[in-house]
């Protein structure tokens, strides 16, 4: 970057110490900067672009007014953060945001003491923030506690469970709303639909500022007096307008709505309620993509467009590749075409009918599709609820975010054995949305309950069949599980045919060296390659380059035999009973945490058994797994194909000197 472009005024602020320096008219200069900063690194280093611009305005007013790191600023999903990032000492080490090593997608106290709290997953801000301010208040800091969450996060219920506390435990909350009428795709429900005609008198709320600082500056705003005071000017105010403010009704003084892209408006409004006593709520409107024409004309697509060209707003996207689909497009594609041929079928998302594709069948049938908001647990309950009353709901969740809805996979759709297929978008690594986005735990989370089908398709084909087969009847509570990205067959379309549960798929068979003569067959040694879901491609492609490795150093003969387990529950017992009589070791592959994943599952089944092969178990480490491309994080974590091939052949030759030995 040339001096020329460096020369700006976010090039002094290094820590938000230096922005409170500035003066209140040379913020709307900083946040214009922001905008360009951030526009011109997503160009080529991409992430979440429309959300960050759309809250520029916030993030530089609150770090203006508050003595940041030490008052905390709460941040609702880290989507809206940059701006956070580049003011908080991360502006030079900003182009390596997402990539391996370099800054974390989301904000995290593990990276800066800035980042007050974890926030990859949406409506958590409340709950945490609340949680710091009645630690203040115990410990009797003078430290302000701001949560700042959007209006797509409030439809998710832990948002509502904040708020019903906030009023019960004595604090000095601050909420901001950053109403935008979006979350990903546009936001939905009674929430937004309430945000978005809500309205409140600014002449009004500035002679509410001004008595609410005399009673305050006299001495006489106990919190008895001033809960009694708030809740006699709800109820005058709900008299006056026959509207009762739903923040108010829980006791949570309210303001708003304001411009949220009015710096120097915000700054005047924090600093007239910054002190305030008791739980406080700003409500603020906002453009996502503001001040960036394409992401303000298309929020969905440029929420994160990948690489484009910052001043045509171009993006740059290979249409001439004659690549696989992905697979959450082969999905789409088939629950339309499911749906056509069975009316019960309905489609339900939380907040992701674009990124789980359900938007295909949305534009079709929109009577029978669903997105109920940022809401996992109620997108399962809802679903299972249609279940019980004789409809097949598909319900999309990515693999990370159904962590939300676990208890009620188990109460409400388990233990009933409703039929209803949650499809588990996402699953296995995600890359550069690390550590909270990856679907590393659904497999050995769901695992341990009843009456669950749990399923992983290898390829495009195997995941029409398992959609078609699940919406057969008496097939009760399915799941599918599938990764982010592309697959691995152009020609994806498929006669839609049953796949018997439980049962898997005797693949590659290989002798190693290729072809050799074996001059005593008890030197021969077996090992059998087991996996689950796409890695299974992989171990295919290793297999053809250990079938036709002349160099290999293997002594002796081997052979090699790879199996699809297609089902994690109920598992093969017909190909593992095969593979304990015959094979001397076995490999498990995955995409799911090593420890009570599909290895162990085998481990266990071979013990019980009586069968004692050595089991070596391939999958992600006890750890949480930081961001970097899918091929990185995999070499890392021990799954990549060059990992899988030295396993292969070092299980192999250590097998046979073993042998050597004994003869």
């Amino acid at each position: 970057m040339t001096d020329e472009k460096k020369s700006g005024l976010i090039y002094k602020i290094n820590s938000p110490s230096d922005l409170r320096k500035l003066k209140i008219d040379q913020l709307p200069e900083v946040c214009s900067e922001l905008r360009k900063y951030i526009v011109d690194e997503l160009s080529v280093n991409p992430g979440h672009l429309a959300s960050s611009l759309g809250a520029i305005e916030i993030t530089v007013a609150c770090h203006y007014v508050f003595n940041t790191p030490e008052d905390r600023l709460v941040w609702d999903v880290g989507h809206q953060a940059y701006g956070h990032k580049i003011l908080t000492g991360r502006r030079d080490k900003f182009s390596e945001n997402r990539k391996l090593g370099g800054l974390r997608p989301f904000p995290s106290p593990l990276e800066s003491d800035y980042d007050t709290f974890t926030c990859g997953h949406a409506s958590n801000s409340i709950s945490a923030a609340l949680g710091m301010a009645v630690a203040a208040k115990l410990e009797h800091k003078h430290r302000h506690v701001v949560a700042v969450i959007g209006d797509g996060a409030m439809s998710g219920g832990l948002a509502y469970e904040g708020l019903n506390n906030v009023s019960s435990h004595p604090n000095d909350l601050l909420i901001i709303l950053n109403d935008n009428d979006m979350s990903i795709d546009h936001a939905v429900g009674g929430m937004e639909k309430y945000l978005l005609n809500l309205d409140t008198n600014e002449t009004y709320n500035r002679l509410r500022f001004k008595a609410s600082r005399w009673l305050h500056d006299k001495g006489m705003l106990s919190d008895e007096r001033r809960k009694g005071i708030i809740r006699l000017n709800n109820a005058l105010k709900s008299a006056i307008s026959h509207q009762q403010n739903i923040f108010e009704g829980m006791n949570i003084r309210y303001f708003g709505p304001f411009d949220g892209n009015n710096v120097t408006e915000l700054v005047r409004i924090l600093r007239q309620i910054k002190d305030m006593k008791g739980p406080k709520l700003l409500h603020l409107h906002t453009v996502k993509g503001k001040g960036y024409k394409p992401a303000e004309q298309s929020a969905t697509i440029w929420h994160a467009p990948g690489k484009f060209d910052p001043k045509t707003g171009e993006r740059i996207i290979d249409n001439n590749c004659n690549c696989p689909p992905k697979f959450q497009t082969v999905f789409g594609e088939t629950l339309l075409e499911l749906a056509k041929k069975n009316p019960k079928i309905v489609g339900v998302t939380p907040a992701m009918p674009t990124g789980s594709s359900m938007c295909i069948m949305m534009k079709e049938m929109p009577e029978r599709t669903f997105d109920v908001g940022i809401a996992e647990g109620h997108a399962v309950t809802f679903s299972a609820g249609m279940a019980k009353d004789g409809l097949m709901p598909f319900c999309n969740i990515y693999s990370s975010f159904a962590q939300r809805a676990y208890d009620n996979i188990i109460h409400d759709a388990a233990i009933l054995n409703l039929p209803m297929v949650l499809c588990l978008d996402r699953a296995g690594l995600v890359g550069e949305d690390g550590a909270t986005h990856h679907g590393m735990f659904d497999m050995a989370a769901l695992r341990p309950i009843p009456n669950l089908t749990i399923s992983s398709p290898m390829d495009e084909h195997e995941l029409r069949r398992l959609m078609y087969t699940a919406q057969l009847p008496g097939k009760g509570t399915f799941v599918i599980r599938y990764p982010r990205g592309r697959g691995v067959l152009t020609d994806w379309r498929c006669p839609l045919e049953e796949i018997k549960v439980g049962t898997g798929r005797r693949l590659t068979h290989v002798t190693i060296p290729a072809g050799a003569k074996v001059s005593e067959p008890s030197i021969i040694k077996k090992v059998a390659v087991i996996t689950i879901g796409p890695i299974g491609n992989d171990v295919e492609d290793v297999l053809r380059d250990i079938a036709n490795d002349k160099e290999l150093k293997v002594k002796q003969g081997a052979v090699i035999q790879h199996y699809d387990l297609r089902f994690l529950k109920p598992l093969d017992e017909n190909i593992l009973k095969e593979v304990g009589e015959s094979a001397d070791a076995v490999i498990t592959v995955e995409d799911g945490v090593r420890e009570g994943g599909m290895g162990s599952a085998v481990l266990e089944w071979m013990d019980d058994h009586g069968y004692k092969p050595d089991v070596i178990r391939l999958g992600l480490p006890d750890k949480f797994v930081e961001q970097g491309t899918v091929g990185q994080l995999r070499e890392l974590c021990g799954i990549d194909k060059d990992s899988i091939r030295q396993v292969i052949v070092d299980t192999i030759n250590a097998k046979i000197k073993m042998q050597n030995s004994k003869l």
